[in-house]
C-alpha cells in the first residue's frame, strides 16, 4: 500500500517559512492598516520577522509537511 499524501494547510504556508536550520520564521501581526491610531512602541515591536517558540514549532511543521 502506498502512503497517503498529507495536505498542506493553506493558511500556514502563507504565514510561515522554514530556515535552513529548521527554525520557523514569521512576520509580526498588526502592521497592515489603521497605523495612525496604534502606539509607536507597538508598531516598532511588530517590525521585521521573528521565530516561532519551541512549543509551537512541531504543530506548525505538521501543517507544512513538504516545505
Amino acid at each position: 500500500m502506498a502512503k497517503i499524501k498529507v495536505k498542506t494547510h493553506s493558511g500556514t504556508k502563507k504565514r510561515f517559512s522554514l530556515t535552513g536550520t529548521g527554525k520557523v520564521k514569521f512576520q509580526h501581526a498588526n502592521k497592515r492598516h489603521r497605523l495612525i491610531s496604534k502606539d509607536h512602541k507597538a508598531k516598532r515591536l511588530a517590525r521585521g520577522t521573528a521565530y516561532a517558540s519551541k512549543a509551537n514549532i512541531e504543530a506548525i511543521k505538521a501543517n507544512i509537511p513538504y516545505k
